[in-house]
């Protein structure tokens, strides 16, 4: 163990002195995406902790839930096409976007704030779509409420790769109290976000300026790293995988095959554990699909909720 801390410290170290070397400048504002989705930003108070959401369509509902360090943004391709038969929401998940940090971020923290926002908007049955954390989110819902969900749609989603040693370094570094706290102090948010982005992404063209900014901005939040790291060191109380057999809902996996933070080979995993589930794998795409691909995705989207 100590000598898997010197290393890692040893490897922030390396890499923030280059950060450094090359200096930063100040955060911009983030674009205005919203006109393009066609949407305004809308706040609820859930017991105390107020939520960032956007809502827009009439017809059966679709809720969509980002990843880790991602929000609402994730979603802003895909929600204009969706919106025309559907009531689309999308939420900024507790500790994320435009949401509050809580004091407690626990797992249990996620599923009760997407059912507290649906009874508010009065919502009693969604079709939950979930990238990454989102997709464990949509998982524990499915599970432990199915009455609720009428469909599940899994887009790259975490579950299977939820020890440390499965996931991608940069998160490993996050997930590490004394690199995280020394990468967090230094002037480098904005090149690890860059960093993240260009992993995450197949096509590094879709690493634009103002997608850089939109996922930077939250994370300027006091609070908001240290929100991921207290997810990151808690991945047991999820329940995941185990919960991942007891779903019996509909459901649809839908993976880039060239994700390098969650392999495809899970896409494999949640279709076993999940009967008659299925599985559509995206070639020469990334972990983030709705950015990636949206036309695809709105189509298959489409395709499961209408039931053909």
């Amino acid at each position: 163990m100590r000598r898997r801390a010197a290393g890692l410290l040893l490897l922030a170290t390396a890499v923030a002195a280059v950060f450094v070397a090359r200096g930063e400048a100040p955060p911009r504002p983030p674009g205005q995406w919203w006109q393009r989705a066609g949407v305004e930003p809308r706040y609820e108070d859930l017991s105390g902790l107020r939520v960032r959401y956007v809502r827009r369509g009439r017809g059966p509902a679709i809720v969509l839930l980002h990843g880790l360090a991602s929000s609402i943004y994730t979603w802003a391709d895909v929600i204009p096409a969706l919106a025309q038969d559907h009531d689309v929401v999308a939420i900024d998940l507790p500790g994320f976007g435009g949401s509050d940090i809580p004091d407690d971020l626990s797992s249990s923290v996620y599923p009760s704030t997407v059912l507290a926002l649906m009874d508010r908007l009065g919502i009693s049955r969604a079709t939950l779509v979930g990238n990454s954390l989102g997709g464990v989110v949509a998982v524990m819902l499915a599970a432990r409420h199915p009455e609720r969900v009428r469909r599940l749609v899994l887009i790259d989603s975490a579950g299977f790769n939820l020890e440390p040693s499965r996931r991608p370094l940069i998160l490993r570094l996050l997930g590490f109290g004394p690199v995280a706290a020394a990468l967090d102090a230094l002037p480098v948010r904005r090149r690890v976000v860059t960093a993240a982005l260009r992993q995450v992404f197949y096509e590094r063209a879709h690493v634009t300026p103002e997608k850089v900014e939109e996922y930077l901005a939250p994370l300027t939040r006091p609070g908001a790293t240290e929100a991921i790291r207290s997810l990151l060191n808690q991945p047991v109380s999820f329940g995941l995988p185990a919960l991942v057999k007891e779903v019996r809902v509909p459901t649809l996996i839908v993976w880039g095959r060239r994700d390098r933070w969650i392999p495809a080979a899970d896409a494999d995993r949640f279709a076993s554990a999940i009967p008659a589930a299925r599985k559509v794998v995206l070639e020469e795409c990334g972990h983030l699909p709705q950015e990636e691909r949206p036309a695809e995705v709105v189509h298959l989207l489409e395709e499961f909720d209408s039931g053909r």
